[in-house]
């Protein structure tokens, strides 16, 4: 099989004469193929250039042509121009052309218009293609370092998904941002379309489809639980508002944090009402350190744990619930396939330990603050969005801060964790578990503080909605939080409890 390829500029009227002539060939023989390639005037010089100095040709005219040795491989055969491809056809095929000179012209400029609609076309094309707008508050917290490699690696949205990810913080932090973006560049992902950053507040949230919000703190010293709670207010109140301005209208938030994350949580869906349905707070870092303890306990691997239940308040009163936790591949007496799995609480027999030890251990990582390093929270964030767009491994429970209707016996309107699980781009609230019920006294414990929590929020700051950019400052609060005796009395209000 003969295949030739013919270049040139696209207004060249050689070149039309010999598209003619190739086109007559491909139609009459079967063997004979043929592949084009126009370019603009103001760039045909250098792009020939370019191929020549590839294939070590010499020609500087258009058009050119070349024959590909597909029998043979390695570069191509180079045939030559206009002049030298009449020849060939006549000598080898008995064909020539007899277009004039002023068909010849018309045919260039049709070449010309035909190749800057296509090009036209191929821009259009790529507009339609938008990637997945990714918005991560706080930027510089360490939590955004350790996930932008996650979410570039193609494993949260898919190898098919291209995302744009834009870095929100303040100004303090736009030296920072600007070395974050560099490193994020040097990933090379082949998912990545752009990195950016933005310290304008007005700007923030343009179009995005997902939005990040990180552990978001105050740049005021405060000394009461109330001071601590109306610090959060204005920022939740200002992001609401952005969210409800900027955002893609189906915009998904996925909030973390170190304090305060179902507060935050049900603020931001009280200030953006309009996708209040798509907001949705962390709980599998409090999950992810539980199968820790388990595992260490158990000498296995925390990945062989299931089905650890987060109830109540992610970064404050929870109950970590083991009823439902199941081990699987443990090696002991009875074996089974990779599926089989024994309750966990079947195994540990020191039930003083799950009550006292285990327990204790949860409370010093919350009070320390251990559970909020940035890499446990990135891998939860992650996680959660990675089964909020594929889903949930099927058959296993997932923790989730999300808005109370009523179930459980939880009061409605707060933000609680909950067990649910992941399908068709939402999540399903696992009410038809058995044998999950809460005490009244751990339900009162759990739903106490978050009801407080909500009480010590000012009427004037909960009815209070912007209307309008003026209505808040040129940039976000600074984000560091100084933690002089101000947060102590916190540890009051971050107990846990497992029920055996």
């Amino acid at each position: 099989m003969a295949k030739f390829v013919i270049a040139g500029r696209a207004d060249c009227p050689y070149y039309a004469k010999t598209e003619l002539v190739a086109d007559y060939l491909q139609k009459n023989l079967p063997d004979f193929r043929i592949h084009k390639i126009t370019q603009r005037p103001e760039v045909w010089e250098d792009w020939l250039k370019d191929v020549c100095e590839k294939n070590k040709w010499s020609h500087k005219n258009s058009p050119i042509i070349w024959r590909e040795l597909l029998d043979r491989g390695g570069k191509g055969l180079l045939l030559g121009g206009y002049n030298e491809f009449l020849e060939h056809a006549q000598l080898y095929y008995d064909v020539t052309s007899s277009m004039t000179t002023e068909l010849m012209m018309v045919i260039a400029q049709e070449n010309l218009g035909a190749h800057i609609e296509k090009e036209q076309e191929e821009e259009a094309l790529k507009t339609c293609i938008n990637p997945l707008q990714v918005w991560i508050t706080s930027a510089s917290a360490p939590a955004c370092y350790n996930l932008i490699p996650i979410l570039t690696s193609g494993e949260v949205f898919g190898m098919h998904t291209e995302i744009s990810i834009t870095l929100f913080d303040n100004k303090q932090a736009e030296e920072h941002l600007k070395s974050l973006v560099v490193e994020t560049q040097d990933l090379a992902s082949p998912v990545l379309r752009s990195v950016s950053i933005c310290t304008k507040v007005e700007e923030a949230f343009r179009q995005a489809h997902v939005i990040v919000v990180l552990d978001d703190s105050t740049d005021k010293e405060v000394f009461t639980l109330e001071d601590c709670l109306r610090s959060r207010v204005p920022l939740c109140r200002l992001y609401g508002y952005l969210i409800e301005k900027n955002a893609h209208e189906s915009v998904r938030v996925i909030v973390g944090g170190r304090t305060f994350v179902n507060l935050k949580t049900v603020l931001l869906m009280r200030y953006a009402p309009r996708i209040a349905h798509n907001i949705i707070a962390v709980a599998l870092g409090v999950e992810g350190e539980a199968k820790a303890i388990l595992a260490r306990k158990l000498k296995t691997a925390p990945s062989y744990i299931k089905d650890v239940i987060i109830w109540g308040n992610i970064s404050g009163n929870n109950y970590v619930d083991l009823r439902k936790t199941r081990v699987y591949r443990y090696e002991s007496a009875i074996w089974g396939p990779l599926h089989y799995s024994r309750p966990v609480l079947n195994l540990i027999f020191d039930s003083e330990w799950v009550k006292r030890e285990f327990v204790a251990i949860l409370k010093n990582l919350t009070t320390t603050g251990r559970q909020f390093g940035g890499i446990l929270a990135a891998h939860s964030i992650a996680t959660t969005l990675k089964y909020w767009y594929h889903g949930s491994p099927p058959g296993e429970i997932v923790s989730l801060g999300i808005l109370s209707e009523g179930q459980f016996g939880i009061p409605k309107g707060i933000v609680f964790s909950m067990p649910v699980k992941f399908e068709n781009g939402t999540w399903v609230v696992l009410t038809d578990l058995k044998d999950v019920e809460i005490s009244e006294q751990i339900m009162t414990r759990m739903t106490g503080d978050l009801i407080q929590h909500e009480d010590l929020v000012p009427d004037e700051e909960k009815n209070l909605v912007m209307s309008d950019a003026a209505d808040f400052p040129n940039q976000i609060p600074q984000t560091t939080f100084e933690k002089p005796q101000s947060l102590e009395f916190l540890n009051d209000f971050e107990g846990k409890t497992v029920e055996s």
